[in-house]
């Protein structure tokens, strides 16, 4: 066992990466949570089947908030001809790396950015963007959007929690201005909660509801959104909707 894998091995993980010598990383809560991201990448699988054959080689990615790069090493190991795993933490960013290292992905780049800081004029566009478990830890959550657009040469894969819907019609400055309702969001407070490696980093979250999310992805530039269906054993909270993926297409 190589002494990357010593490191590894030493930390418990939010997931769980089965290393070269066969040993795999424990993770929180005795491996509670392991089901949501096997749901989640079971539902990206199908995208990519979908949309790349089953393959990305001849294609590039980017994975916005990798957290410990747990989807960016798949896309890696899917043949991607490169990834670019971003994260505003350095702590995840050191993770990433050393998971990258560990698994020898020489088409994997690891770097530090907030999603905000992106520079799609810099960064070009990719056939295959990632933003999974961001949107709903954001106080800017359409900003994010945009900028996944911006990156986006052909699919955009979201993923977040949603919350409940309001419909109907509204005064809009007065009774002679009414305009329907497209969606809702949900003000979340994580303000006590921003040391934490899944929280947000400034404590104020706005999630949308299902129909806000379509809606303003369609109105952002996405020629078409479409739900991923979850897996029978899916994780709960996809399989009973209050979580989704959804995917965004350019064309």
């Amino acid at each position: 066992m190589s002494a990357i894998e010593q490191r590894i091995l030493e930390k418990t993980w939010f997931y769980r990466f089965h290393l070269p010598s066969g040993k795999v990383t424990s993770t929180y809560d005795d491996g509670a949570l392991d089901q949501i991201h096997e749901s989640r990448l079971s539902m990206l699988k199908s995208v990519i089947d979908s949309c790349f054959g089953g393959s990305l080689a001849g294609h590039n990615a980017i994975d916005i908030a990798c957290h410990q790069g747990w989807f960016a090493t798949k896309l890696a190991q899917w043949n991607a001809d490169d990834v670019l795993a971003i994260d505003a933490r350095a702590e995840h960013v050191a993770d990433t790396t050393l998971i990258r290292d560990a698994l020898q992905l020489s088409k994997l780049r690891v770097t530090q950015s907030d999603v905000h800081a992106l520079d799609p004029a810099k960064l070009g566009q990719f056939d295959l963007v990632l933003m999974l478990g961001l949107i709903y830890h954001l106080e800017n959550p359409i900003g994010a959007l945009r900028q996944a657009r911006a990156l986006t040469k052909h699919v955009c894969v979201v993923e977040t929690q949603i919350v409940p819907g309001m419909t109907g019609m509204v005064d809009y400055g007065s009774y002679r201005f009414v305009r329907p309702l497209k969606g809702s969001f949900g003000i979340i407070d994580e303000t006590d909660d921003t040391h934490g490696p899944e929280a947000s980093t400034t404590g104020i979250c706005l999630v949308p509801s299902l129909e806000a999310l379509f809606w303003i992805m369609r109105k952002i530039g996405f020629a078409r959104v479409e739900l991923v269906p979850p897996p029978e054993d899916a994780y709960e909270q996809l399989r009973y909707g209050k979580r989704v993926m959804v995917v965004g297409y350019v064309e």
